[in-house]
């Protein structure tokens, strides 16, 4: 049975600490998917970005690419911190996507994204964000 697609921000690394690849997608599963397979030409694929080491879901495109605008701004610290926040060991997080391993991420206080409570949190703010 296939996934329901969601809308995401992601980075994909080639190995720890190796080079950051990030994109904005309308299908996570699919996408990070291709990224796997090399079949995505461009930056990714030459660089050898396979592994997704983070991602954000949001409700819409346009919350998604100001995440991603915004965070290619970053310097390469604060994307290596926003990444180790969450996954410090710099799995593999496509097998955990697909429903194929446990989730390898630290739990984050009050982090319960994609849940009902936080798509309700998202309209009490106004959906301006997009995070849930």
């Amino acid at each position: 049975m296939e996934k329901r697609p969601f809308i995401a921000t992601y980075i994909q690394a080639s190995r720890p600490f190796g080079v950051l690849y990030i994109g904005m997608t309308a299908n996570l599963y699919a996408r990070a998917q291709q990224h796997r397979e090399g079949v995505v030409d461009g930056f990714s694929r030459k660089h050898g970005c396979s592994i997704l080491v983070w991602y954000q879901q949001f409700w819409t495109v346009p919350d998604a690419i100001r995440r991603e605008k915004a965070l290619k701004r970053w310097n390469r610290p604060w994307k290596m911190q926003l990444i180790e926040q969450r996954n410090p060991d710099w799995r593999d997080l496509h097998p955990f996507l697909v429903g194929q391993a446990p989730d390898p991420r630290l739990p984050v206080a009050g982090d319960q994204e994609g849940s009902v409570e936080a798509f309700l949190k998202w309209l009490r703010d106004g959906g301006e964000d997009g995070e849930a």
